[in-house]
C-alpha cells in the first residue's frame, strides 16, 4: 500500500465525505490521536500503551482486555454505525490494516450492520463516495463464514459481521479443523498480524460476558 496514494484519507477529508456530525467527529479524531501515539501491533507493550491513553485521557484507567481496547460512548441516534466505517476507512488507509470483526448485540443491528456496511445500493452505505477501496469492502456474515467461494474473489478489505448470539451458537463449528483455513476459523483470525474487533454498543457485552469492551 502506497502512502502517497491514501494520503489525502486524513481523518477531516474522511468526515467530510461521510458526513460525520461532532461527536462522531470528536471520538475519530481520538482514535487518529491515539494510534498517532501508539504503534500497533500484536506485541505491544501494554503497560505503555495505557500509560500513553491515561495521559491524553486519564479517564481510561484499564483496558481490560490482554490487547489496547477503547470505548467510545456516544448517544443512540448519533450514528455509530457511520462512524465504525470512519475507523475502518482510516485504520485501512492510514494504519495498513485490511481485517476487521464487527460485532452486533442482536438480530436487528446485526442486519442493519450488514447492510449499511455491505450493500453499495443501500442508501445509508457507509462507504459511498470513498474511492481509497480498489473494491468494495467484503462483509463476511455469521452464516457465510465457512463458504469458500466467497474467499475466491477476494477483496483488499474483510469485515466479518457477527451476531453475538450467532457467535455463541456458532462457536464449536468456528472450532472445529478445516482444511482451507490451516486450522479452525476461530484460529484463521487469531493468526491475523492486523485483526480490529469493533462491538457495537459495547455495553451490552459487558453486562453478558463480565468485562469485555471494545468500540461502543
Amino acid at each position: 500500500m502506497s502512502d502517497i496514494e491514501f494520503s489525502q484519507y486524513t481523518t477531516d477529508y474522511i468526515a467530510g465525505v461521510m458526513s460525520l456530525r461532532e461527536p462522531q467527529k470528536e471520538s475519530f479524531k481520538r482514535l487518529e490521536q491515539i494510534t498517532e501515539a501508539i504503534l500497533l501491533n500484536k506485541d505491544m507493550n501494554l503497560e505503555k500503551a495505557l500509560e500513553c491513553v491515561r495521559d491524553m485521557f486519564p479517564t481510561c484507567s484499564d483496558f481490560e482486555r490482554a490487547f489496547l481496547s477503547l470505548t467510545f460512548a456516544l448517544a443512540t441516534g448519533v450514528g455509530k454505525t457511520r462512524l465504525m466505517g470512519a475507523f475502518i476507512t482510516y485504520l485501512y488507509t492510514q494504519k495498513g490494516i485490511k481485517n476487521f470483526f464487527v460485532v452486533a448485540p442482536g438480530t436487528t443491528v446485526y442486519e442493519k450492520l450488514k447492510s449499511d456496511l455491505g450493500d453499495p445500493s443501500n442508501p445509508k452505505y457507509v462507504f459511498k463516495g470513498l474511492g481509497c477501496f480498489s473494491l468494495p469492502p467484503r462483509v463476511i456474515t455469521g452464516e457465510e463464514y465457512s463458504n469458500r467461494n466467497l474467499y475466491v474473489f477476494d477483496t483488499d478489505i474483510h469485515i466479518y459481521v457477527f451476531n453475538i448470539d450467532k457467535f455463541n451458537k456458532e462457536n464449536v463449528n468456528m472450532r472445529r479443523e478445516d482444511e482451507y483455513f490451516g486450522g479452525s476459523f476461530l484460529q484463521s483470525l487469531a493468526d491475523l498480524d492486523d485483526l480490529v474487533l469493533i462491538m457495537g454498543e459495547s455495553h451490552h457485552y459487558r453486562a453478558q460476558t463480565k468485562g469485555r469492551t471494545g468500540f461502543g
